[in-house]
């Protein structure tokens, strides 16, 4: 799918300054894909956005209120982060518009993983990550800068894209696509999957399965649904576990984020694989319906998402998964993402700027997430996100 260009208002410089004590905050080409690869950090200059908005945009959630802002114009900072291919295409178009009204401020996103964007902060190499999961306990000591915040940005589909010769359409069960994912489906004839299937010319094709080579918040979001709905947590059909990386079939296919994932998928007859929707629809791939826990089958979509996000436990550090959600509505696969900041900063302009960055996020970049293929918070996460920026300390 081609996205146009879309014209966003953005923030005036004064409107985007923040100091302590505030309360504060597709695809913009078809590039964007391609660049999802790429651990390179590269300044991401103002780029057009896209007019069209999908259906769904009318149904999620409203936009969180601007956080005040403060009168005094910000200091020249140049802001370095890396992590989660899966919302890079988001986090490019809002960091073009907010550098487009800041001229000063440069920000550079190299994706690479979630798993390389919390490694980069713990070292201390970047300003913030992007990280689809969270840190686990054990890592937290790691982090030199200490204690860091969690700042959820929109949330979207993680589909399950394929390419099987003559198949448009697809409905597929949490069941099967364990069983698919750990090579004991090998087939897209195989019974189980014309079962969900009457009338659909199924092949007598091997299924090639795709997966992410580096250490991925996607991964994580996936396995963590597989394993919620028929591992650890079900009836034990999914063996693998959960985490950013897991121990794949050695027939299996690995490719680098999840834009090499799509492309991977496109190229190569009988391939399916897990893929975000915004490199999914970019790269103009087909996906499943997933049965949730009603047995529903739902297409992955930004009202599938945001009905699961609704339906989500909230922890007191804005940490949640949005996976395997209850309601009629919810689709199963939903992932969440966040930006991770230390909580003590140590760059007074550096500081100012990932504050009001992560403000803009939380406000006007919510109003155009639709139009990238990610659908904005629920409000009440969106305005629990903004309080949370008073807890950023800025020195003097």
């Amino acid at each position: 799918m081609i996205f146009t260009k879309r014209s966003v208002p953005v923030l005036s410089l004064a409107a985007l300054a923040l100091v302590a004590g505030a309360c504060s905050s597709s695809k913009a080409t078809t590039t964007a894909s391609a660049a999802a690869t790429s651990a390179a950090a590269t300044t991401v200059a103002p780029a057009s956005s896209a007019a069209a908005t999908t259906a769904a945009a009318a149904t999620t959630a409203a936009p969180a209120t601007t956080a005040k802002a403060a009168p005094a114009a910000m200091k020249a900072a140049t802001l370095n982060a890396s992590g989660a291919t899966f919302p890079k295409s988001f986090y490019e178009a809002a960091i073009a518009d907010f550098t487009k009204a800041n001229k000063d401020i440069k920000i550079n996103y190299a994706g690479g993983g979630s798993g390389k964007g919390r490694t980069d902060l713990a070292d201390q190499i970047t300003d913030w990550a992007g990280s689809d999961g969270t840190v686990k306990d054990e890592d937290k000591a790691k982090f030199k800068g200490g204690d860091f915040l969690y700042f959820p940005t929109v949330v979207a589909p993680i589909t399950v894209s394929f390419n099987a010769d003559g198949v448009d359409k697809l409905n597929l069960t949490p069941t099967v696509i364990a069983k698919i994912f750990q090579a004991e489906i090998t087939k897209w004839n195989d019974p189980a999957i014309a079962a969900d299937n009457a009338g659909a010319k199924l092949p007598d094709q091997a299924i090639v399965v795709v997966h992410r080579s580096d250490g991925s918040g996607t991964t994580d979001n996936f396995t963590k649904f597989l394993d919620a709905s028929v591992g650890a947590k079900g009836d034990g059909t999914w063996k693998l576990k959960s985490g950013s990386t897991v121990e794949w079939p050695a027939t299996t296919t690995a490719a680098e984020g999840n834009g090499g994932v799509a492309k991977a998928i496109k190229a190569t007859s009988g391939a399916i694989g897990y893929v975000d929707l915004s490199d999914a629809k970019a790269t103009g791939l087909k996906f499943a319906s997933v049965a949730n826990q009603t047995k529903a089958f739902i297409a992955p979509t930004l009202e599938g998402a945001s009905a699961a996000a609704e339906g989500a436990e909230i922890k007191d550090n804005l940490t949640y998964f949005a996976g395997w959600a209850k309601g009629d509505k919810a689709y199963p696969i939903a992932a969440q993402t966040w930006i991770i900041v230390y909580k003590k900063q140590t760059d007074k302009a550096k500081g100012e700027a990932t504050k009001a960055f992560i403000n803009y996020v939380l406000t006007d970049g919510q109003k155009t997430a639709p139009s990238i293929d990610f659908a904005p918070l629920p409000k009440a996460l969106a305005d629990k996100a903004i309080a949370q920026l008073a807890m950023i300390e800025i020195p003097a």
